[in-house]
């Protein structure tokens, strides 16, 4: 709206106010008005020309007026619905602002600081050397920064200089520019986050004169950078817990490095129970005492008193009936409450459920004192991802542990003694499982006993580990049985297993080292698929590796295995192994076999004294595969 008699530059601005914001100006006679809205103006203002700016914020966008406004001198204005986006009201406002070089040309100056002071939207002027001139109410309180800290002073050496990029920018080429405080790659304006600011330039006779710097509260804003920043902190959460937790497939270590990783950064005291060994879930729903296992506990030195006093790991625990434990462990769900019920000095718990692929398998309980602020639902939610993330890999140990253990009886079982011998053989036999985590690999030996005095010596390596590998380890064996049945020559056997073991799609790989004993006819006849050759021990000659012809591995079906025969005499002793024994990683196999050729092990005493030597000049303290050997020497007639 405007008034012919008045000034247009001032005019202008504030009919762009009323027009496409909350911001609502009317410029009249110097008369009583009347106003239909029931509105009370907020400040009059004395102009020349007779007139008198009457100025009307609405602080919310939904206070609106509609309809018409009527004036005691008869004339009548159209009230236009003023716009409601929190865009256009900073709009309005910076037009405002900058509507302040025109005047300048007139004797009214004070007009818009007036306006500009009363606004409910911080506002704040720089003039061409970036130098604040000015701010208003609104803009110290929103931003918390003092007037005597900016007036006078360069951007630069303000706490805003984090913006005078954007602002030289501004002057520049006389775009606006906006953000929202906090968001990634807005100028670094020490503001609180959440606030959208608007840069535009000040403008007279054509020329850059400044910058109006606005800056509104957005809730809106506010509200989705917590959200960001939770999520933020959630995946850091997450990625840390992803490097620290589950570095093994051990239960208990699993738990303790999710206590560890949870102390004191998350909790002060933190315990970790598990289902039992024996157990596969806890049935959700059900009320009742609840026993588990204690899998990890940790707490700060303060309350290390209050952790004694707590099952400690390897114990059973009860969680009774009533209590948070339990109710977690019946919802499912994550239950806050007060500490002083689960331990002496906690005034705050969480006890979060540890669920993995649909079923809750333990209970991760964190306490604090009251030195540090109580458990919130928002902490809940962000520590029950790290619990969900815990339990997955507590699952995998778990179901890990119970597949090993799986493999490693129906490996003992497998791995009997060898069968009786002939009376003219003496045999040994050893298996060591590798040193991490009882990894079950697929070594094998077996001993035949043939017609004539002769026995077959079997030394094989399945490729792979775990359970199907052990399921594998006892086909060839079984099916071994049955071929050397038919009294064939080493290479014939291979061959024959080689052609049963192919023709099953599934059946993995394996490497075999077939020796024919006959110490009747004094000799030994090797074949092998791919694997080692053995060692020969003699008295007074150092270790022999016997040359043996190679082959591919069983279960290829390529075939070409041959057959060589050696000299057997009286006390030589015969030695086949695994891969485990001699293969490092890094290191080539020859240099490999190369060390077990130096080794000067005992020819003469028992087999087992010689197992036992060479283990222990061999074998590292934590071996990384299995480890199969067996020993045969012929008998002194």
């Amino acid at each position: 709206m405007r008034n012919d008699r008045g000034g247009g530059g001032v005019h202008t601005g504030l009919r762009t106010c009323m027009r496409v914001c909350t911001l609502r100006a009317l410029a009249c006679t110097r008369t009583r008005i009347a106003m239909r809205t029931g509105r009370v103006a907020r400040a009059t203002t004395p102009v020349p020309g007779g007139q008198v700016f009457i100025l009307l914020w609405a602080r919310r966008p939904e206070e609106r007026d509609h309809g018409r406004m009527q004036f005691r001198h008869g004339n009548r204005a159209e009230d236009t619905p003023p716009a409601t986006t929190e865009a256009r009201s900073m709009a309005a406002a910076a037009a405002l602002a900058a509507s302040h070089g025109a005047m300048t040309e007139s004797d009214s100056p004070y007009l818009l600081r007036d306006v500009l002071t009363a606004a409910p939207v911080g506002v704040a002027l720089l003039d061409d050397r970036l130098r604040w001139q000015y701010a208003n109410d609104a803009f110290t309180e929103v931003t918390g920064l003092r007037r005597a800290d900016l007036l006078g002073r360069p951007a630069e050496g303000t706490a805003f200089a984090g913006t005078a990029a954007t602002l030289r920018q501004v002057l520049t080429d006389g775009h606006d520019r906006e953000h929202v405080t906090g968001d990634p790659g807005a100028p670094g304006a020490p503001v609180p986050p959440g606030l959208r600011v608007r840069y535009r330039p000040l403008e007279r006779a054509g020329r850059t004169t400044g910058v109006v710097v606005v800056v509104l509260d957005d809730p809106a804003a506010r509200e989705q950078l917590r959200e960001l920043e939770q999520a933020r902190a959630r995946l850091a959460l997450l990625d840390s817990a992803a490097e620290r937790i589950g570095t093994t497939l051990d239960v208990d270590t699993t738990c303790a490095e999710l206590a560890a990783f949870s102390v004191p950064g998350l909790a002060e005291l933190v315990t970790v129970d598990v289902l039992p060994p024996e157990a596969t879930a806890i049935r959700t729903g059900r009320a009742g005492a609840q026993r588990l296992h204690r899998a990890a506990a940790e707490s700060v030195p303060a309350l290390h008193t209050a952790l004694a006093e707590l099952a400690r790991p390897g114990e059973s625990v009860r969680h009774h009936e009533g209590s948070a434990g339990a109710r977690s462990l019946a919802g499912g769900i994550a239950v806050l409450a007060d500490g002083s019920e689960y331990a002496d000095g906690l005034a705050s718990m969480l006890v979060l459920p540890l669920a993995a692929r649909g079923r809750v398998i333990g209970l991760l309980t964190l306490g604090r004192t009251a030195a540090v602020p109580a458990f919130a639902q928002d902490e809940a939610d962000l520590l029950g991802d790290l619990a969900a993330r815990a339990a997955t890999s507590i699952d995998n140990a778990r179901r890990f542990t119970r597949s090993q253990g799986i493999a490693l009886e129906l490996q003992r079982a497998l791995l009997s003694e060898p069968g009786n011998p002939h009376q003219n053989l003496e045999l040994a036999s050893r298996y060591l499982p590798s040193g991490t985590a009882s990894v079950v690999g697929g070594d094998w030996y077996e001993t035949v006993r043939l017609p004539f005095g002769r026995t077959l010596l079997v030394m094989g390596d399945v490729m792979g580990h775990g359970v199907e590998a052990a399921v594998d380890m006892s086909n060839y064996r079984s099916t071994l049985r049955d071929v050397a049945g038919m009294d064939l020559p080493p290479h014939r056997i291979l061959r024959q297993l080689d052609n049963v073991i192919s023709a099953n799609e599934s059946a993995r790989p394996a490497t075999c080292l077939l020796v024919l004993a006959d110490p009747g006819r004094g000799r030994w006849t090797l074949s092998s698929a791919g694997h080692l050759p053995p060692a020969l021990i003699a008295p007074g000659r150092p270790t022999e590796l016997l040359r043996v012809p190679t082959a591919p591995p069983l279960g290829t079906g390529l075939g070409g295995y041959e057959q060589i025969t050696h000299p057997l005499k009286p006390g030589q002793t015969l030695l086949l192994y695994t891969d485990g024994l001699v293969e490092r990683r890094d290191e080539d196999i020859d240099a490999s076999l190369a060390r077990l050729a130096a080794i000067q092990l005992p020819a003469e005493g028992e087999l087992d004294d010689l197992l036992d030597a060479v283990l222990h000049a061999l074998t590292p303290a934590a071996a990384e595969d299995d480890i199969a050997l067996l020993a045969a020497r012929p008998r002194a007639r």
